[in-house]
């Protein structure tokens, strides 16, 4: 024993108390401790194993107690003697002890799972005579090593092979070997470094009162001498493998000593004789020999016991438990009983007093561990000790979270944000960002949000404003750097990556901060082809680049960017824009090289009927369509004049080059694509009317083959299979509807030779048979802009004759030095129209006789007319007089031969009538006369004829007489004639007709047809076919 105090704790080791001292008392009597260890000073030696620990004494008995610490089995493994040494590996126990009869000491292995019959014992395997001080035992049960006191060591291969080879042979063990000797250096300790993923062999460490050897077990080289490691040896029982059977722990007065396989490694620094050591999860326990305390002792744990203690001469034993890979003390205690084993059970650590106390070193939770750290601000430390523990990350990470705002409140923002950036995952973004702000550490805030970004977990909401803060604090460098960084989230099914920011967000903070290169950047990029343009457009004001982009996006996203962005595009590149919307009408090949397969895109139809040149006079004052933005946008040009004034200004570094390969997405390989309907682009227009013209006349010739010059080539159109008949046609209407009202409003503000050829072209497009212009339209532009000849056209293509006639009656009404010309105008159309429209000369008789000039000019021409008149019947002499008479400019003199051969007709027609009338008179009368004779019962019938009217033979009886004054044999006539067969049929014809008339009588449509095409000839003839029969009426109504 020590007389002086030479246990010391360096002031680099940190000291904690992580482990409880708790008296272990008997299950049955909780007053006093467990029953076996009343024999405390019997005993030798005590080991874990897995069917509890085993306790041997020095009598040679073993006991394996349960986690009561009650005997559950127990036999006598050594005769009258004791066992010194015990390892247990899967069940199966080698013991190490003296017997009486025995010089040397056994070496016994036992089977704990298997009871002999005999001594109710474990079942011995092997029994063996040798001479050790230690042992060491490999994990798999192969290999055994002895080391003897002589400085010998022996190793045992193939131990499991052995045991388990079924051979009744106690004495039968694989050959030892002997792999070291050293007669001056007694063997101090042994241990096996297992295999790992690193190295797959098995060594042996050595340790010797001087030195640590390393000796390889298995694999390539094995079975050589051994290797020095250190010559730094230790006294038996300081030598131990530490937690992870990787090295060799040597403990001496002056340091503890890591020894891998090939050399020394660190090195701990703990002063202090050590009696033994032991390793308990990843702690190092070591035990104290006795020595006399001291008030100046350099240990505070000593000083402490000092203090407290009454009897000054009494001897302790310090325990001190080491954290070796953290380097603190998580326990340190002293024990005035001394300390006679110590030994692990049930995964704890118990001491084993001189005089049979058995106390647990209870290790507190680690949640108090970590409080005990927090209260110290040993967060570093906390967080070695929760990887060493092995804490899942949410546990992690809340030690980073705690040590955050421990540099937060010390103002240390920069490590404050480090940890905070370390909680991502586990601690809400809110906490954090709401700290930085409210410290105004926008660079903190910026570092923070962008590793947020990194690891896919911001939303856009932190998009937002990790961008603002790159802005305020104008970091172009960084701000190029977060929007080219390539995405680092695998989506869910482990397929393509996803972006690490929101891209919506990103490309919108960009734009609302003027960074519009940074925008179109990513919106060229990632594809968003819309935003691209309207970046382009409206923000950055660059036309030429949006119409190149327009032209590489195919038809489909062409069609609906043209469509918003048309007008604007127009204002600025006319030309090209135009050439680009004819390209977008007319071609049925895609307007880029196509490399990847997609079904056509399909549209709605258009809809709607002829557009006209005034309905595209809206948003006149609009820089824009209406479609580009909801909220009012200021013009293209005073966009465009604000964004290089202040781009200028703010950034002082080039924005990120646009990538080449971030080109529109190639659409599908494809021979035709559907065109667009041109009305779309009709608004567009609106103030280029030269390029107006332009696109409709392009569109008309290359996707329709039409024109005006019918005499050039004939235009070869390829057929469309997207082709709607129907909206096509409407189509084609609006166009020419379009182009007519284009030449008509040009014509009226151009000089005379310019005017001409508008004019041209307007009479060609409504002369042509081939044009599907829509004529009411036409009348309407023509009317509106006073185009007499296209009004007098399109009047006599739609047959309105009447109306041409009337025109040049309106323009000789007007007067003027045309006049002339307009009245004989008139008597052309009527030359010209009169024969297949006889409804004209009533008009015109009247139009050249409402004045004595007109009458004068035209005498001729009136005669003429009247000959033509009469010749065809168009007018009753009478409506002729009331027209000439209607006013006082006709003479009777100008048609006096007319009259009179009129008046001698019409008395010539009156006689033959009058004649006609009379004969109808006397027939009447005759048949009437006839009627009243056969109907008189007081009269009766003579009949004279002796002839048959059928066979013309003599009339013999029998015979039959009709009232028709016919007379037939009764064998000439059938047998059920009743009816003269002479008179038969026109009696048939008579009632035939009546039967007509009786039907027709009740089609009072037909019969209002009839009169207004004859007026008093049919009222008068449905008179006569008894239609108005007054007494018919009353028998129906009857």
């Amino acid at each position: 024993m020590a007389s002086r105090d030479t246990q010391s704790a360096p002031s680099a080791w940190r000291q904690f108390t992580f482990f409880d001292v708790v008296p272990v008392k008997d299950v049955h009597d909780l007053g006093s401790d467990p029953e076996i260890f009343k024999k405390t000073p019997e005993f030798s030696c005590i080991t874990p194993t897995s069917s509890g620990t085993a306790v041997a004494d020095i009598h040679g008995s073993l006991y394996v107690l349960n986690r009561d610490f009650e005997v559950s089995k127990s036999w006598v493994a050594h005769t009258s003697g004791r066992v010194t040494h015990m390892a247990e590996r899967k069940g199966i126990l080698v013991t190490l002890g003296e017997e009486d009869l025995v010089r040397q000491p056994l070496l016994k292995v036992w089977d704990l799972n298997i009871s002999d019959k005999k001594t109710g014992g474990p079942l011995l395997l092997r029994s063996t005579k040798v001479q050790v001080t230690t042992l060491a035992l490999s994990s798999t049960l192969s290999y055994l090593a002895i080391g003897l006191g002589d400085g010998t060591v022996i190793l045992y291969r193939h131990l499991d092979q052995s045991i388990f080879s079924g051979t009744s042979n106690l004495t039968t063990l694989p050959k030892p070997r002997v792999i070291h000797e050293s007669p001056s250096e007694p063997i101090t300790g042994l241990g096996f470094r297992e295999p790992d993923e690193e190295n797959s062999n098995i060594y042996l460490f050595i340790v010797t009162t001087n030195r640590v050897l390393c000796y390889q077990v298995s694999g390539r080289g094995s079975g050589g001498t051994p290797t020095l490691v250190d010559e730094v040896g230790c006294a038996l029982g300081c030598a131990t493998m530490d937690w992870h059977a990787k090295n060799m722990l040597v403990a001496r007065d002056e340091a503890v000593y890591v020894c891998g396989v090939e050399s020394r490694g660190a090195s701990y620094a703990y002063e202090g004789q050590k009696l033994s050591v032991h390793t308990h999860r990843n702690y190092l326990v070591m035990v104290s020999p006795p020595f006399s305390p001291s008030a100046s002792a350099a240990s505070a744990t000593v000083r402490n016991f000092v203090t407290r203690s009454t009897d000054a001469n009494a001897e302790i034993t310090k325990v001190t438990v080491l954290d070796l890979e953290n380097k603190f003390v998580a326990f340190s205690s002293t024990f005035t009983d001394g300390v006679r084993e110590i030994f692990l059970a049930s995964d704890e650590v118990y001491l084993l007093s001189n005089v049979g106390k058995l106390t647990c070193l209870e290790e507190k939770p680690t949640s108090t561990k970590l409080s005990m750290l927090y209260a110290k601000s040993q967060f570093l430390l906390a967080l070695n000790l929760a990887k060493t523990q092995g804490l899942d990350s949410s546990s992690v990470a809340d030690i980073h979270r705690q040590y955050g705002d421990h540099l937060y409140n010390k103002a240390d923002y920069d490590g404050a944000t480090q940890q905070y950036v370390k909680t991502i995952g586990h601690v809400q973004p809110s906490y954090v960002i709401r700290k930085l702000l409210d410290a105004q550490r926008i660079h903190n805030l910026a570092t923070y949000l962008q590793e947020l970004h990194a690891l896919g977990l911001a939303n856009s909401d932190h998009t937002t404003l990790l961008l603002n803060t790159y802005t305020k604090l104008k970091d172009v460098a960084r701000l190029d750097s977060f929007i080219k960084t390539e995405s680092k989230r695998s989506s869910a099914d482990g397929g393509s990556d996803e972006l690490p920011f929101d891209l919506d967000t990103a490309i919108r903070v960009c734009r609302q901060a003027g960074y519009f290169e940074h925008a179109s950047y990513l919106a060229k990029k990632y594809e968003r082809h819309e935003d691209y343009l309207q970046i382009q457009i409206e923000d950055a004001g660059n036309y030429k680049d949006a119409l190149l982009y327009l032209r590489r996006m195919g038809t489909e996203a062409t069609e609906s960017n043209l469509a918003r962005y048309g007008r604007a595009m127009l204002a600025s590149l006319p030309e090209e824009t135009t050439q680009l919307l004819i390209d977008v009408c007319t071609s049925l090949t895609p307007l880029t090289i196509e490399t990847d397969e997609r079904s056509p895109p399909s549209r709605q139809p258009s809809t709607g009927g002829p557009s006209y040149l005034s309905y595209l006079a809206l948003s006149r004052d609009r820089g824009a369509p209406p479609a580009v933005a909801p909220g009012p946008a200021p013009p293209v040009a005073d966009r465009a004049s604000q964004h290089d004034s202040s781009h200028e200004s703010r950034t002082a570094t080039p924005p990120p080059a646009t990538p080449t390969h971030g080109q529109p997405p190639p659409h599908a390989r494809i021979t035709t694509v559907k065109r667009p309907s041109p009305r779309i682009y009709f608004p567009h227009f609106i103030d280029h009317k030269e390029k107006f013209m332009q696109f409709l006349e392009s569109v008309a010739l290359k996707r329709w083959g039409q024109r005006l010059d019918e005499t050039g080539v004939p235009v070869v159109v390829e057929s469309d299979p997207f082709v709607d008949a129907q909206a096509e046609k409407a189509d084609q209407i609006a166009v020419w509807n379009t182009l007519l009202e284009l030449y008509l409003s040009s014509s009226s503000s151009l000089d005379s030779s310019e005017k001409e050829a508008f004019i041209d072209k307007a009479l060609q497009l409504l002369k042509s048979e081939h044009i599907p212009c829509d004529p009411t339209h036409a009348l309407i532009l023509c009317s509106t802009q006073n185009f007499t000849p296209g009004l007098v056209l399109l009047w006599e293509k739609l047959g309105m004759y009447e109306d041409v006639v009337r025109f040049w009656m309106d323009k000789y009404a007007e007067g003027g030095s045309d006049s002339t010309d307009a009245s004989s105008e008139v008597i052309r159309c009527l030359d010209h129209y009169g024969p297949d429209h006889p409804h004209l000369y009533p008009l015109v008789l009247r139009f050249l006789t409402s004045s004595p000039d007109l009458l004068s000019r035209h005498t001729a021409d009136v005669t003429k007319m009247l000959e033509h008149i009469d010749a065809e019947n168009i007018m009753p002499p009478l409506n002729v007089v009331q027209v000439l008479s209607r006013n006082g400019v006709a003479s009777v003199g100008l048609v006096k031969q007319w009259l009179v051969s009129r008046i001698r007709e019409a008395k010539d027609e009156i006689e033959t009538d009058k004649a006609l009338t009379e004969s109808y008179r006397t027939e009447s009368q005759t048949k009437l006369k006839q009627v009243e004779e056969l109907s008189d019962p007081d009269h009766p019938r003579v009949f004279h004829v002796t002839q048959c009217s059928a066979c013309k033979g003599q009339l013999d009886l029998p015979s039959v007489h009709f009232m028709c004054n016919h007379s037939y044999h009764q064998r000439c006539l059938g047998d059920h004639d009743t009816e003269c067969p002479n008179c038969a049929r026109s009696h048939g014809i008579v009632r035939e007709i009546r039967r007509n008339n009786e039907r027709l009588a009740d089609q009072h449509d037909v019969f209002l047809s009839e009169v207004k095409e004859g007026g008093f000839t049919a009222v008068a003839a449905g008179f006569g076919r008894g239609i108005m029969n007054l007494s018919r009426a009353e028998a129906l109504a009857g």
